[in-house]
């Protein structure tokens, strides 16, 4: 299967029989879409402007948005209930994190996770982990080494940093180095894709940097 950063916390996930968009944003974030936006499944992981942008998936998708167990052209997908802060969603309301079960990988998006830590029944209930994307800009999310210590948690074989400044977004977001520094990576060159089976996992844990396809 083939995973394609489109930017901010917006993923295309595409395996051999179906596609998912997770996030998509809006223009207020400052960055812009790409134009294939065609997917069989649409997931959002909170009710902010800039991830729940559904309008823009074309295809008539499935629209996924919260904690339950689902099922999508052979997609399994399972949403946990998290915080998009760590004071149990006072200050900014629930998130979902998916754990998407596709091509016999499971793909686990965070989201804009806040907590500093995951439970450990949102641990149970995420399970197993092969890749892992995660945000690491801070703000309104987790910082670079919060995350570090989450990636720790889930264990997860590949992980790809999301949520994060770039160049003309309009959040005041930290850039992805501080993360790749937490990760006792130096610099990474970013990669247009990744394509992936299950058998291709890396043995140790791996951090890929995606770059985001121009709108």
């Amino acid at each position: 299967m083939e995973i394609y950063y489109l930017g901010h916390a917006c993923f295309k996930l595409k395996g051999k029989t179906s596609s998912i968009i997770i996030d998509p944003f809006n223009t207020e974030t400052g960055l812009k879409l790409p134009k294939d936006m065609q997917a069989d499944a649409c997931l959002i992981t909170h009710n902010h402007s800039d991830h729940n942008n559904q309008a823009a998936v074309t295809g008539s998708p499935v629209v996924l948005n919260g904690p339950g167990e689902y099922e999508v052209k052979g997609v399994a997908v399972t949403g946990i209930a998290s915080y998009h802060d760590n004071v149990a969603g006072a200050e900014r309301g629930a998130n979902t994190i998916y754990n998407i079960y596709i091509d016999g990988l499971n793909i686990v998006h965070l989201g804009d996770l806040g907590q500093d830590a995951l439970t450990e029944a949102q641990e149970s209930e995420i399970g197993i982990t092969d890749i892992l994307l995660i945000p690491v800009g801070g703000t309104y999310t987790i910082t670079a080494k919060q995350a570090s210590s989450i990636v720790a948690q889930l264990e997860p074989r590949i992980i790809i940093p999301m949520h994060y400044g770039v160049e003309g977004l309009k959040y005041p977001l930290e850039g992805v180095a501080s993360f790749l520094k937490e990760m006792g990576v130096e610099s990474l060159e970013p990669v247009s894709k990744l394509s992936i089976t299950k058998d291709k996992l890396p043995d140790e844990p791996q951090v890929v940097v995606l770059s985001k396809i121009n709108g």
